[in-house]
């Protein structure tokens, strides 16, 4: 005879069986025991092999090793000139797959190699590996970050900058509304502008005069309070609770629906060319993912970002079996949701993952990028912090403009609290690529400090710098 509990549980197997699951939850991949049926006008979606979602529309086949068919993550939106816009995708690179099957390495992978073997030799060549690790990215660790939805529209009053997205299907909102206060300098306008600094939770450093600051409530756009505050705030009202987008990856959509209302807003009196983003530790994290997803982003400032931000996660660990009292992967999705649920999954067995944070802010290059950190705080990494960039900074020297990746590690100073020792060279990154004016920006230290675990470079660093032109 049937217990009670097991009649229930039979009960709740048969409902799993013939309820479809929503748009954007997860419906398969190693180890998931829910529904594989997606509701009507979904289907089920393989992002990674732990990790299946249903999305709007018909099925499509897995993805398959790189041919040449066209790219299906394309670069767009990037600056239309400059030294420091994004080469545009070609008709001749390959297809971006999600997954890399069979993949293990202990060191750091490679920027310069394909997925299938290839390696990048041009400019153009590196702009089609950004495609395929922005794919690998969202589908390993960060969730997917949607397009431009089908509605985008806006309005600008006095200080305050309203943007309305729409048109999408899945949440319980068919529109949502946020608004921005943007605190503009004094003094003559440029022709152009002024330039903007978006400033998550109001940003912690100094701000030069003559640019705007635009004070990004992220938190409202996706929650992270804790992991119990997942698929909450204004983003999932529009897609759904279930989406498999982390809060960071919600944040950088965020961040795209201001810039393109401001392109269609000219009484906004910013110049849409100059925009950068700045955070500070968590705020860090999803300031460098918002310059990594963002091509129209011209500069990015990541101050004291750590683990899930300028940290490598295979770098962090090897620190930690050192003896360091760091942050780790393995904590850190315990902690918030600031990555998707599909990254739990690797935190374990990080050799798996066919990237690390080095080419997360890689996918900023040849842009601007300024990190700065603090090696007072151990659970910031700072080995960690030091080594990733200095494998990511390999990837502007091959672009030709290694002075646009600056690198700024000391102590002293409390978290987030801005040392004014600092002050020349961050004002040399806003004069050089926010204000058009001319500046040295070839700053990449480190005070050394990193809890007696000793830096190898040759044990991480495995690749030949290529010349990338």
């Amino acid at each position: 005879m049937f217990s009670k509990l097991s009649l229930l549980s039979t009960i709740a197997v048969v409902i799993a069986q013939v309820s479809g699951v929503a748009v954007w939850g997860q419906c398969g991949g190693i180890g998931f025991t829910g529904s594989t049926t997606c509701d009507a006008g979904t289907a089920c979606i393989e992002l990674n092999a732990y990790y299946s979602q249903c999305q709007p529309g018909t099925a499509a086949p897995p993805p398959s090793p790189p041919t040449s068919n066209p790219v299906s993550t394309p670069v767009s939106s990037a600056p239309s000139s400059g030294p420091t816009s994004v080469p545009p995708v070609t008709s001749t690179c390959s297809t971006t797959p999600r997954t890399v099957s069979g993949y293990t390495n202990s060191a750091l992978p490679d920027p310069f190699t394909f997925a299938n073997g290839t390696k990048v030799t041009t400019a153009e060549d590196w702009a089609c590996r950004r495609a395929e690790l922005l794919a690998l990215i969202q589908a390993y660790e960060a969730g997917t970050i949607p397009p431009k939805p089908p509605q985008v529209s806006g309005s600008f009053s006095g200080t305050t900058l309203t943007v309305t997205a729409g048109g999408v299907t899945g949440g319980t909102s068919s529109s949502v509304t946020f608004t921005n206060t943007i605190k503009f300098p004094t003094g003559t306008k440029p022709a152009n502008g002024w330039p903007l600094l978006i400033a998550l939770a109001g940003g912690s450093i100094p701000v030069p005069s003559g640019v705007a600051v635009l004070s990004y409530n992220n938190d409202g756009i996706a929650q992270e309070d804790s992991t119990a505050s997942r698929g909450k705030g204004t983003f999932y009202n529009l897609y759904g609770s279930s989406h498999s987008a982390s809060a960071m990856t919600a944040w950088a959509w965020g961040v795209s629906r201001i810039i393109d209302v401001l392109e269609t807003t000219p009484s906004a009196n910013i110049d849409v060319t100059k925009i950068a983003v700045t955070g500070c530790s968590r705020d860090g994290k999803g300031a460098l993912t918002v310059g990594a997803f963002e091509p129209r982003i011209a500069l990015t400032i990541a101050q004291e970002s750590g683990s899930g931000g300028d940290a490598c996660w295979r770098l962090s660990k090897y620190e930690q079996d050192q003896g360091s009292a760091v942050q780790t992967a393995t904590e850190i999705v315990t902690e918030n949701v600031w990555f998707s649920p599909s990254f739990n999954n690797y935190v374990n067995n990080l050799n798996v993952l066919p990237f690390d944070h080095h080419l997360l802010a890689a996918l900023i290059a040849p842009r601007p990028l300024l990190s700065l950190e603090n090696t007072d705080y151990l659970w910031l990494s700072p080995l960690s912090s030091w080594g990733c960039m200095t494998a990511a900074h390999t990837v502007w020297q091959a672009l030709g403009v290694a002075d646009f990746h600056g690198f700024i590690q000391a102590g002293g100073h409390s978290h987030c609290a801005f040392p004014s020792s600092q002050t020349s060279q961050l004002d040399a990154f806003f004069t050089r690529f926010l204000q058009g004016g001319s500046a040295a920006t070839n700053f990449f230290t480190t005070n050394n400090v990193f809890n007696g675990v000793s830096w190898n470079p040759s044990t991480w660093i495995t690749w030949t710098t290529p010349t990338l032109s």
